[in-house]
């Protein structure tokens, strides 16, 4: 996409009219039209806050994505665990946002629907080389004190991750397990279940 493609479809996604842009950018809202017609260029300070308006970098309003493959979406994760000494393996939606090689995630709801298991979640992790990711989660919920690291190796075509957890339960042991994050739910089930057939010990 060149930059008035971005600068359109950006502003589309969060729900910014022209004049809620021009605002936050300190320019005439007749100007943020002509630059999405691709009638002018914006100059170098308008285009930063721009960019910071739409919360993409410098480079990726000017449409400068270079090969590195996009992961902001929808996704589901499924997760080796356990509670109450029993093995589980939750599966629960996620939202990954990207921005450059900084990926953040968050669990959209718990995994588990047992009482007192399961909790919902946040993350970074950081894109190296469009093949690893690397990062921590911790709970996002009063009382909860499960953290941890994030360990993900990406499908060549970004369809999947599949890596390890290693993180402190909520009660205070050290765990670890397998993880898959997926494009859908049935995928992310399926790949962990083929993990853990295949006798990988957490």
């Amino acid at each position: 996409m060149d930059m008035p493609e971005v600068m359109r479809s950006r502003r589309a996604m969060l729900s910014l009219s022209q004049a809620e842009l021009a605002h936050h950018a300190g320019v005439d809202k007749r100007q943020i039209r002509r630059y999405e017609a691709g009638e002018a260029q914006p100059s170098l300070p308008v285009a930063r806050l721009i960019a910071e308006a739409l919360d993409v970098t410098l480079d990726e309003l000017a449409g400068n994505h270079g090969s590195r493959v996009g992961l902001s979406g929808q996704w589901w994760a499924s997760w080796q665990t356990q509670t109450n000494d029993t093995p589980a393996y939750p599966t629960q939606p996620v939202t990954l946002t990207q921005r450059d090689d900084l990926v953040q995630i968050h669990a959209d709801r718990r995994g588990l629907a047992l009482p007192g298991a399961g909790y919902t979640w946040r993350g970074e992790l950081r894109l190296w080389d469009n093949q690893v990711l690397m990062g921590w989660y911790v709970a996002d919920e009063a009382g909860v004190r499960s953290m941890g690291t994030l360990f993900m190796r990406l499908h060549t075509h970004g369809q999947h991750m599949i890596g390890r957890w290693v993180g402190q339960s909520h009660d205070g042991p050290m765990l670890t397990g397998y993880g898959v994050i997926a494009r859908d739910e049935q995928a992310a089930a399926d790949q962990l279940g083929q993990l853990v057939e295949e006798g990988m010990t957490p």
